[in-house]
């Protein structure tokens, strides 16, 4: 793992945490000025120009023919040239087992192809280095995966189908043994390359993972029956992702996860998947502190939220998320959490510089959630969590069926630098919850129906009991 451990250096010892003071001694950047600093560093992959489709390698869109070794041809070509842009047309392309992207690959799909996967485990395997829910770890291969690539991309208008709901999707009933036990060695730091899972262990891989890759681009195409989370980005850097149609609704079928990525823009995206839509991540405990780094410099806008969750930060967050911007989304149905922000004593990190701006959803459980007792786990640890600078403008629902702002800190952390402007739901069971936080400033909001102007006196106000007669 010395890649891992060189790549998380790269950030600088100060990525990895600072103390209160240090943090609270930092000048927090201006929302916009922030965002057009972030977008000005982002452009995704380099696309390459040099067309050739699959169908020259063999492959048949017949809905019959395995297109695996195709696909091993066709990777093959791009690496002798220094890269490919490859066409797949329409049609049903069926793969029997994972595609590994090499460097300089732009993967289009168009419209009316669905890159369609046999998911039986016996496919995705050898193993490959990868990470389950923020520990690093050898698994069962993402059905689409590459590792430390550079100016990768897929396009166009065409859909990813995981087929893995009969498979891997069923394990989620029978993983909690390899999970404990992977936590254990992520507690215990064992080498990682002792921590071998796949045939005879139940943890399901992700749709497609890209690791330790720079130059990343995602647009247009749609993802769906994915056997874990959809699209998993680790240790990425220069993102951009737009457009993407996510629809799965299997088990744990999490949208986007970003873990340990800096420089990312998410667009334009329509969510309707069985969990949480987009989660900032950066590692689990002890692999986070250690080997992941930070999620940080993220740009989210004009997206459409239905699911889990909206946007979540954590609560595999020991590596650090900060620089976080929300801006201009709404949501196409239903999300219990609209913002989620999640850690617990076990975690460490910090999250910190959060802006959420101009984002409107309609029913949900509870609009803007921070707790540092995430499940209640982890209370009699000491690896309290940096949670500072929350800025939250122009934040609505129409309906909040439980709370419409919660802000759990610790005592021995509170959560400090939260302001909110502009909040404004209608109708609302509970308005705030805050224990253990500095002054929370707090403007122009309404939680529950807004106040007109004030009555005057009346007869009806009854002031003596009774009226004379």
């Amino acid at each position: 793992m010395m890649l891992i451990t060189s790549w998380a250096s790269a950030f600088g010892a100060s990525a990895f945490g600072a103390s209160a003071s240090e943090a609270s001694a930092l000048v927090p950047p201006d929302r916009k000025t922030l965002r057009d600093s972030i977008l000005s560093h982002v452009n995704g992959a380099e696309l390459s120009t040099a067309t050739v489709s699959i169908t020259k390698f063999g492959a048949r869109g017949d809905s019959a023919t395995d297109c695996r070794r195709a696909f091993e041809r066709a990777m093959r070509h791009a690496q002798k040239r220094g890269g490919a842009h490859i066409v797949v047309p329409r049609g049903v392309w069926l793969v029997r087992g994972p595609i590994h992207f090499v460097s300089g690959v732009t993967l289009e799909l168009q419209q009316g192809a669905t890159l369609k996967f046999v998911a039986q485990p016996e496919y995705f395997l050898p193993m490959v280095s990868t990470s389950w829910e923020g520990t690093f770890l050898w698994n069962y291969s993402p059905f689409i995966y590459g590792y430390q690539l550079h100016d990768v991309a897929i396009t166009g208008e065409g859909t990813i189908d995981g087929d893995a709901g009969d498979t891997f999707a069923t394990w989620a009933s029978r993983q909690n043994a390899d999970q404990q036990r992977s936590r254990q060695q992520n507690h215990q730091a064992v080498p990682v390359g002792e921590r071998r899972y796949g045939e005879g262990h139940f943890l399901r891989p992700q749709l497609i993972q890209f690791f330790q890759c720079q130059g990343v681009t995602i647009t247009g195409v749609g993802v769906s029956r994915s056997p874990f989370w959809c699209i998993h980005l680790l240790q990425c850097s220069n993102v951009v992702l737009r457009g993407i149609r996510c629809q799965a609704r299997l088990t744990n079928n999490d949208g986007i996860d970003l873990e340990s990525c800096r420089g990312v823009l998410i667009e334009d995206m329509a969510f309707d998947n069985g969990d949480d839509n987009i989660a900032i991540k950066s590692g689990r405990d002890n692999d986070g502190w250690t080997m992941a780094g930070p999620s940080r410099d993220i740009v989210i806008r004009r997206c459409a939220f239905k699911g889990l969750h909206g946007v979540v930060i954590g609560s595999e967050m020991s590596g650090g998320v900060e620089n976080v911007v929300v801006e201009d989304c709404t949501s196409g149905g239903y999300c219990k959490r609209g913002i989620f922000i999640k850690t617990n004593p076990d975690r460490g990190g910090y999250v910190r510089n959060v802006y959420v701006s101009n984002v409107h959803f309609g029913e949900v459980l509870d609009l803007f959630y921070v707790t540092s007792m995430y499940a209640g786990q982890g209370l009699d640890n000491r690896h309290y969590s940096l949670i500072d600078n929350l800025q939250v403008d122009n934040l609505t629902a129409r309906l909040v069926k439980g709370t419409a702002i919660v802000l759990q800190g610790t005592p021995q952390r509170p959560i400090t630098h939260v302001r909110f402007n502009q909040i404004d739901v209608p109708h609302v069971a509970k308005g705030v919850s805050f224990e253990f936080t500095d002054p929370v400033l707090m403007s122009n909001s309404f939680l529950g129906p807004k106040v007109g102007v004030p009555s005057q006196a009346s007869p009806r106000d009854n002031l003596f009991g009774c009226d004379d007669k």
